[in-house]
């Protein structure tokens, strides 16, 4: 696992251009949000106080939108970047019972970062960065922490299953950000290799969808399924019985 200090994501600048461009870059991811909180709604929102613990949290979008829905929630916010800590707690500032903690998922999977038991683990566009023996452990290291009946969703980049799905994909992916940069009056020379950095980018790992919905009923988790799906960006989860 490459040590967190030595990736982009700890360079403040590479961090504030993904986070100010991020509906640009990631397909879908309003509507991803909003499929996530009526996950929420439908399977954890009659709980007493919910438990959050959200993974790779970045600048506290997903803690954020489940608060609108419930503003009792409890949430623990994990990541390895300062400065992402730091932009999570300003976009928190009027949301009580946040914990942050400063730790990667290598230290996550194999130091005791947490001591405590959640409802529901979240992550979104962190864990391809884990290789899939990585992401086994860390799926395992979730379920432990969950409570009984408590829940984990992902939202995240797949690999697709063949190269002829793969060049699909990816072509849906550059429609997507044709579409938004038009709509945003952006230039459209901007952005032109997004697509091209993430594909030679060291840092990224994903691995296909089946291999990760397999891995996580070998980890315990039951109810797993892939919730949503454009090309290779994706949502799945799993339910700890």
């Amino acid at each position: 696992m490459t040590e967190f200090s030595k990736t982009n994501w700890a360079d403040p600048e590479f961090s504030r251009g993904y986070r100010e461009n991020a509906d640009i870059f990631i397909v879908e991811r309003r509507r991803m949000l909003a499929i996530l909180q009526s996950f929420y709604a439908h399977f954890l929102k009659d709980r007493k106080q919910t438990s959050l613990l959200d993974l790779g949290c970045g600048d506290g979008i997903v803690t954020a939108s489940l608060a609108e829905l419930d503003d009792s929630i409890s949430a623990t916010l994990v990541d390895g970047s300062e400065d992402m800590l730091a932009k999570a707690r300003e976009r928190l500032i009027n949301v009580n019972n946040t914990k942050y903690i400063r730790a990667s998922f290598q230290e996550l999977i194999t130091e005791g970062v947490l001591n405590r038991k959640f409802d529901l683990a979240a992550s979104s566009l962190a864990i391809h960065h884990l290789t899939m023996e990585e992401k086994s452990a860390l799926f395992r290291k979730i379920y432990s922490y969950l409570e009984p009946g408590g829940h984990f969703v992902n939202i995240d980049v797949i690999l697709a299953p063949s190269e002829t799905l793969e060049n699909w994909y990816l072509g849906l992916w550059q429609e997507w950000m044709d579409e938004k940069k038009a709509a945003m009056r952006i230039e459209p020379s901007r952005f032109t290799d997004i697509i091209m950095r993430y594909k030679q980018s060291e840092e990224n790992k994903p691995d296909t969808l089946e291999d990760q919905l397999k891995a996580l009923r070998e980890s315990g988790f039951t109810d797993v399924d892939c919730y949503y799906k454009y090309g290779i960006f994706t949502m799945y989860g799993g339910r700890k019985c």
